[in-house]
């Protein structure tokens, strides 16, 4: 079987058909339904709160936080009924701020803006970056019952009134995002991002991911609470990116209801835990701190001791924001947990990070990487083993396992979330 990828310049692979164990993706969803019809529906039931224009009377003030270039998110759909309804209300355009929840991401350029927001937005209203970096950019809100700092934009101290807007996929840190994600980690600073994403990394991936009701979603949406979230927007899209639903309303209320239909999109069934694993990042493509998607996902696919495959092109290397990535490499959760008590890194973020990684590549399986803006040099001090091209990672993997090895290809790997089928005396 010819597998190819959704990257120029990327070569497709063969697969002994005898091997194939099957290629899996998310659902692709007819909908019959115009994305004007869902997002009508979306704003006039919305879940767990009167309509937006009634819980806008008495405020004056309105921040919009949107998720970032790393999200497909249709925005330029999305974000125009949005502003239409808080006109309806009487909020006025210079009474609205829009900042892009970046968490712990680079800054979107000039031209990303315009192409996720559109012209027409970008010339009426000044759209922020989050600078998650500028301590005097954050204010202190306390701390949450856990002991998690609220460490916020500053922004939150000027309005009165704060709306998300975003999507839900499957994600390594809290399960799914959406809801809360957009204030944590979307618009906070690195040591509340840090708390919560080093909570992620004391539960497996197998534990975390696909997960709706887990521990650090409760403590993010703790610390959206405090910080003042009161009304969502997201977005729910199947496989080839296409919208399927919209659910607004309450933060956690609609969260619940989105990340169950985004639960039946993105799984996926595979019959048996897989030898070799080949997953794409598709479309987290940009540097490899957002590509280990497609590495996350295959902890769930693939058997203990096997190998994960990870074809990425990574464009911008492995992560602009957070060099310590490559400097330390993917590690064990035991080898970084003794660097954290000793200091030797800095942000709780790229140690969840780090073991995010490596709890697939160090402690599940061998990890092999095909990655064109990631140098061999890189790629190895990073833990992967190096290939030049598809084909010679799968004939590496056979020569570690066997020849009879079986192989699950996942397609769009960044989002999907594969399933293991019950045995049967499992299932009895």
């Amino acid at each position: 079987m010819r597998i190819s990828f959704p990257y120029p310049g990327i070569k497709p692979l063969d697969i002994p058909d005898q091997n194939l164990l099957g290629i899996f993706s998310p659902s692709i969803v007819a909908v019959g339904k115009k994305e004007g019809e869902i997002l009508d529906e979306a704003f006039l039931h919305p879940i767990g709160t009167d309509p937006l224009s009634r819980m806008l009377k008495g405020h004056k003030r309105v921040l919009i936080l949107v998720d970032d270039y790393t999200r497909n998110t249709p925005v330029r759909q999305m974000l125009p009924r949005l502003l239409k309804e808080l006109e309806g209300a009487g909020i006025r355009p210079g009474d609205i701020r829009i900042m892009v929840a970046l968490g712990t991401h680079r800054s979107m350029s000039e031209e990303e803006i315009v192409e996720k927001f559109g012209e027409d937005i970008r010339r009426q209203y000044p759209v922020l970056n989050h600078e998650w970096w500028e301590p005097t950019h954050l204010v202190h809100l306390g701390e949450t019952e856990a002991g998690t700092p609220i460490l916020v934009n500053r922004i939150v101290k000027e309005v009165d009134f704060i709306i998300g807007l975003g999507q839900i996929v499957p994600h390594r840190v809290s399960g799914f995002s959406g809801g809360g994600n957009i204030v944590q980690p979307g618009i906070c600073g690195e040591e509340t991002t840090g708390k919560t994403h080093w909570l992620s990394a004391q539960f497996t991936g197998r534990e975390i991911l696909g997960k709706i009701e887990n521990p650090v979603k409760d403590e993010i949406e703790k610390v959206a609470q405090r910080v003042g979230l009161k009304w969502v927007i997201n977005a729910i899209q199947d496989g080839s990116g296409e919208l399927v639903e919209i659910v607004a309303g309450d933060p956690m209320l609609a969260y619940r209801k989105g990340a169950a239909r985004s639960l039946q999109v993105f799984q996926s069934e595979l019959p048996q835990e897989a030898d070799i694993v080949i997953a794409d990042s598709h479309p987290y493509d940009t540097d490899l701190w957002l590509a280990t998607k497609g590495v996350y996902a295959s902890e769930l696919a693939v058997r203990q001791g096997g190998v994960v495959i990870l074809v990425t092109p990574c464009p911008e290397g492995v992560s602009p924001s957070h060099p310590e990535v490559l400097e330390m490499g993917y590690q064990t959760f035991k080898a970084v947990e003794e660097m954290v008590r000793q200091g030797a890194i800095g942000k709780l973020s790229v140690a969840a990070h780090l073991v995010h990684g490596g709890r697939v590549i160090r402690e599940r399986a061998m990890g092999i990487m095909v990655c064109p803006g990631i140098s061999k040099q890189e790629t190895e001090k990073l833990g992967f083993l190096y290939a030049r091209e598809p084909q010679e990672s799968l004939e590496m993997a056979f020569s570690l396992l066997s020849r009879s090895a079986k192989v699950a290809v996942l397609e769009r790997g960044g989002e999907i979330l594969p399933v293991i089928k019950p045995s049967r005396s499992a299932a009895n």
